[in-house]
């Protein structure tokens, strides 16, 4: 078995989580670190971000911009949102990285894996025909062939502009 070595992921893991943090999904209207927070596109009620501790490139984020982690907190309206942004986000994928096909997941509460359980989001992860299991148990090798900053320069032009 090929190891590949990640120990900015333990960093994470192990990092305190302090509410003095503040949620990485409530953003504001400060356009202006977009691209540091890895930020790719907002609409009324959702936002879109690469997830910084992506399993594969071009893993995003879809959340909603209410604070919750309940999704019954959510209005039809946002609901709708959230799903057009995501198949939004599916098709710039689809269009920038040319997958074979996608995990979508939502992780609710810490039992289920939820990493940042306070705000709900949903995962799309893109998947290539032989790439490894999505949270692999027992992966061979995980290879992220682009940094984080190349993968957001390439599917920023996807997104329509605010």
């Amino acid at each position: 078995m090929d190891r590949l070595w990640a120990p900015w992921r333990m960093e994470y893991i192990l990092a305190e989580k302090t509410a003095d943090a503040g949620c990485i999904f409530c953003i504001g209207e400060d356009h202006a670190a977009d691209r540091e927070k890895l930020v790719l596109h907002r609409t009324k009620h959702s936002l879109v971000m690469l997830n910084r501790y992506p399993y594969t490139n071009g893993h995003l984020m879809v959340a909603p911009r209410q604070h919750t982690a309940d999704l019954d907190r959510l209005a039809d309206a946002e609901m709708l949102d959230l799903f057009a942004t995501l198949r939004l986000c599916r098709n710039v994928l689809q269009a920038a990285a040319r997958p074979d096909g996608f995990n979508i997941g939502i992780n609710l509460g810490r039992a289920a894996g939820a990493g940042i359980e306070e705000h709900v989001h949903l995962h799309i992860v893109p998947r290539w025909n032989g790439d490894t299991n999505f949270m692999a148990v027992i992966p061979d090798v995980r290879v992220m062939p682009e940094a984080l900053q190349a993968s957001y320069d390439r599917l920023l032009p996807g997104f329509p502009a605010p």
